[in-house]
């Protein structure tokens, strides 16, 4: 099953993606290309683990992290399907990052590796948004680096785990203006979703809908106003939003 969220009529709806149709949970039915595509859940938290690639640690001269290295995206950072992606002023080099997002379907705590999977209700798409000109040698990933509103992409719609099946052998793919830029697979994540799960319900309780982003592979460039941002996720289809030029006022600290 395919569950999502949407708006039309100035109303907003959530059910299943089916047949080409989103059909709400009182039956109506709604063509995708008339709605608004809403994140598919709303989460009370957006978990993110950096470097979770082999190639991608290499590509930016970084060693593989000792242990997960989480860190938290805020939920106004969350867009749906079609919507843009607003880049701030001054952005020098801001990038997709293709990711396989875990839902999480029951709350949870101290989980164990061996039965993480049990709680996971689906999986959707991910595009972390990272302006690298803010990231520096210090703490990684710092908020300025990943936390703007629009720098969440998610969607279009969650596959429950049942449909989907294993994780562990997806292919992810990014395009940009229909040129493939990104290319990996699941296969090669350094920390597995179940070692994520483990590591992160030893810190905190894990609730229902949580989203555990799992990481992204080699391939970063950078994306300009009026490009369109494509990804693919192997068992989920693709998530597809638009770079525009935001307006956001930059705070004077930035220029010190």
């Amino acid at each position: 099953m395919k569950l999502a969220r949407w708006a039309a009529n100035g109303q907003l709806h959530t059910g299943e993606f089916k047949d080409n149709l989103l059909i709400s949970k009182d039956g109506t039915e709604h063509h995708s290309d008339s709605v608004i595509w809403l994140p598919p859940n709303e989460p009370k938290k957006v978990i993110g683990i950096a470097l979770n690639f082999a190639d991608h640690a290499k590509e930016l001269n970084l060693a593989k992290p000792e242990l997960p290295a989480i860190f938290l995206k805020p939920q106004t950072s969350l867009v749906g399907h079609k919507a843009n992606v607003l880049m701030p002023p001054k952005s020098e080099y801001m990038h997709y990052e293709v990711e396989l997002v875990a839902i999480i379907g029951q709350t949870c705590r101290n989980v164990k590796s061996k039965d993480a999977l049990d709680y996971v209700q689906g999986y959707t798409i991910g595009n972390d948004v990272t302006i690298r000109d803010h990231i520096g040698p210090y703490f990684r990933p710092p908020l300025i680096g990943k936390g703007w509103d629009t720098f969440g992409p998610i969607g279009p719609w969650i596959v429950t785990s049942d449909e989907f099946g294993s994780p562990h052998y997806v292919e992810l793919k990014t395009y940009v203006n229909d040129e493939l830029r990104q290319h990996g697979s699941t296969k090669d994540l350094i920390y597995s979703l179940e070692e994520m799960i483990e590591y992160c319900s030893m810190i905190m309780t894990l609730e229902e809908g949580d989203q555990i982003w799992t990481g992204t592979p080699a391939g970063l460039s950078h994306v300009f106003p009026g490009d369109t941002m494509r990804l693919e996720v192997q068992g989920i289809g693709a998530l597809e939003n638009k770079v525009v030029q935001g307006n956001q006022v930059i705070s004077p600290i930035l220029g010190k």
